[in-house]
């Protein structure tokens, strides 16, 4: 006789692309390699990315995260997280005679050098992004103060009174929403006609690619879960995008944080990654909704992606 299940039909979609991006393999393997040439600990400044899973392994593993270099005792080596540091981090790990890594992702030290170049060029900066966030101190952090203002919203974009209106530049975080960053830049040049704006668009590759990902699964499901850490701006991003397409979305960090009253009416779901959830994370949370419910699984990609990010010369040639 054919075998009977009690599990209700689940229909999956999963966004690719999704989870890491070559930024945080880059700083992830820069922990473990540096654990390979030291031995234990290694000290890494600040969460080495936004992720519990992959912080605790690295902990396991003999890495010590602490959130300032002082942190950091004499005669061991520190490495500096994806999202950066000011120019002061390095600074003082280097009279302290410390050995230090920067494990920061080259998108974001591209825009540090983009802030250098606007300073150097005499404009004032207004940087988009989110006050607090590790990448915007970092990028704060590489010009003197007072050379670049924070603008977080729409509103923030229409009240802003800078003294030389006609001599500015803007940058952005990497990780914001793409469709809310256009939104005050549309503003900004509005405002600001001579506003000078970098080469490139500022937020990188993989939260493009991620946000956009979302975008073609959301309208077909009823509800999408984000893997993802409340204190990662690109996994927050992904749940706006899918509200804003009209679909309710949950974020989570690990498939025991689903509430199954959240699938309550739902036939579709939507599954994707913040860039620094690991695909392991994300076949967890399949095999949770399997043992509930018989998934059909299809993986939606909208964007392949092949960059790949070299290390450190001092990690290359060890």
């Amino acid at each position: 006789m054919p075998e009977t299940t009690d599990r209700l039909p689940l229909r999956l979609l999963v966004a690719a692309p999704r989870g890491f991006c070559a930024g945080v393999d880059r700083a992830i393997t820069i922990v473990e390699r540096a654990l390979e040439i030291y031995g234990r600990p290694v000290y890494v400044r600040h969460e080495i990315v936004h992720n519990k899973y992959v912080v605790d392994t690295l902990k396991e593993k003999g890495a010590v995260f602490v959130e300032t270099v002082d942190d950091v005792p004499d005669g061991v080596p520190v490495v500096f997280s994806a999202h950066g540091v000011p120019k002061a981090v390095p600074h003082k790990a280097a009279e302290r005679g410390l050995d230090y890594i920067d494990a920061t992702c080259p998108l974001v030290s591209k825009v540090h050098r983009q802030a250098e170049r606007q300073v150097d060029a005499g404009r004032h900066i207004i940087f988009i992004g989110h006050r607090g966030h590790p990448e915007v101190i970092g990028t704060f952090g590489q010009v003197p103060e007072g050379c670049m203002t924070l603008v977080e919203t729409e509103a923030d974009a229409e009240a802003l009174q800078p003294a030389e209106p006609d001599n500015l530049a803007f940058l952005t975080q990497t990780t914001l929403s793409v469709d809310d960053t256009k939104a005050i830049t549309d503003i900004l040049q509005r405002r600001f006609p001579s506003i000078v704006g970098p080469r490139g668009e500022d937020i990188c590759y993989a939260t493009s690619n991620r946000q956009q990902a979302v975008k073609a699964i959301a309208s077909s499901c009823d509800l999408v879960l984000v893997i993802g850490a409340t204190n990662s701006s690109n996994s927050v991003r992904l749940v706006e995008v899918a509200e804003r397409e009209g679909t309710p979305a949950k974020l989570v960090q690990r498939a025991d944080d689903i509430d199954f009253t959240w699938l309550d009416g739902v036939g579709t779901l939507g599954l994707t990654a913040g860039a620094s959830a690991p695909e392991l994370l994300v076949r967890e949370l399949v095999d949770k909704l399997s043992e509930r419910f018989d998934v059909q699984e299809e993986v939606i990609e909208s964007a392949k992606e092949r960059m790949v990010f070299k290390l450190p010369r001092s990690l290359e040639a060890a």
